[in-house]
């Protein structure tokens, strides 16, 4: 697994191309890294009263997010205590948490509430079998869990990067849509050709006559980067303007490691990088609008999705592409666009980093 990260942007290498494909490499990468980072679990509005919870996987690791009787949100262990059944499924309202496998219940707070037939059993003390807990956080109206109790909270890791939406009110936007891809390529494929436009021109002509190509750059930051681009207006838009000419832009977010926020005038969406095998990811694409409900916004979602699927399926068809190739006997690495790819390079030096050190 040795590679040395070049921080030269004008000298550095990518990554070897056997981290692409290797299932060694993609089980360091779920204990290193997505064990060790803020990973996007769901919406607020799923758990907005008490006793609202739903489950999710983050590292092989099952979770259940659950708002308690007290009102706080609580992100806790979906193992039982007693012979790892699971102590929720899907989503749903409860007023405690029971396990399916042998009837064990747990108090909201996870705290371990009955134990059916478990009489006389030395040296067992029910205050020492409450589900472990993890970080949870909310941001704009999204939720988040880190497994590593240690690791920085989530608006230190941010950054300014909230400050930046402010003029976007994204908490004035409510969930219209998801749409799940699965795509045949290692997780780190996709994220890569998302991190740069230098693809632009060739894979998404009808995305390149909607952006100012010119003038598109990428910012990077500590933890996430920022793809802007002036939207170019044309005869056949599918891109809609703002009133404010100076917001007339899209701004694309990538969240370390996983996570992409695509920030257009009217809407936004999340992109959520799921690896489900080294050579096997899912995407998860969710819509914000304001008013989704209405007439007006479930034709602009419509044209608005129909849009991205081009987009995605251009996407699938170059990442499994490139997949096959990084098998190739001739290849081994590359080399970067000092003009195009700093986000890609920026990547890779956040991966190489907690791959080394742990969460970075």
């Amino acid at each position: 697994m040795s590679y040395q990260f070049d921080s030269r942007l004008a000298f550095a290498a990518t990554i070897p191309a056997f981290w692409y494909f290797d299932p060694a490499m993609l089980a360091r990468e779920q204990e290193m890294v997505f064990a060790h980072t803020w990973q996007l679990v769901g919406r607020s509005e799923q758990v907005a009263a008490p006793g609202d919870y739903f489950t999710t996987i983050i590292a092989d690791e099952p979770i259940i997010v659950v708002r308690g009787a007290d009102e706080k949100l609580r992100a806790l262990s979906n193992v039982c205590r007693h012979r790892a059944g699971p102590v929720a499924e899907g989503a749903g309202q409860r007023k405690v948490l029971q396990c399916s496998y042998h009837g064990w219940t747990y108090t909201l707070d996870g705290r371990l509430h009955g134990t059916p037939e478990f009489e006389g059993v030395a040296c067992f003390d029910k205050a020492e079998n409450c589900l472990p807990e993890f970080r949870v956080a909310e941001w704009a109206g999204l939720v988040f869990v880190n497994l590593d109790n240690e690791c920085e909270p989530l608006l230190d890791v941010l950054e300014d990067l909230p400050s930046r939406l402010l003029h976007q009110d994204l908490t004035a936007m409510k969930f219209a849509l998801r749409k799940d891809w699965y795509i045949d390529c290692n997780w780190k494929t996709y994220v890569d050709n998302y991190l740069e436009g230098y693809h632009i021109p060739l894979v998404h002509p009808g995305l390149n006559r909607e952006l100012d190509y010119a003038n598109y750059r990428t910012e990077t930051r500590r933890f996430y980067s920022i793809q802007h681009s002036p939207i170019k207006p044309n005869d056949h838009m599918r891109l809609r303007l703002s009133e404010d000419p100076a917001a007339n832009e899209t701004q694309f977010f990538w969240l370390f490691p996983n996570l992409m926020l695509n920030v257009y005038p009217d809407n936004y969406s999340t992109n959520l990088i799921v690896p489900l095998g080294p050579e096997r990811t899912l995407t998860i694409f969710e819509w914000y609008f304001r008013d989704p409900e209405s007439e007006a916004v479930q034709e602009k979602l419509r044209r608005t999705v129909e849009f991205s699927d081009e987009i995605q399926i251009e996407d699938i068809r170059i990442c499994e592409a490139v997949q096959r190739n990084l098998h190739s006997r001739t290849y081994s690495t590359g080399r970067y666009s000092v003009q195009r790819e700093n986000g890609v390079h920026h990547f890779h030096g956040l991966l190489q980093a907690s791959l080394n050190l742990g969460c970075p």
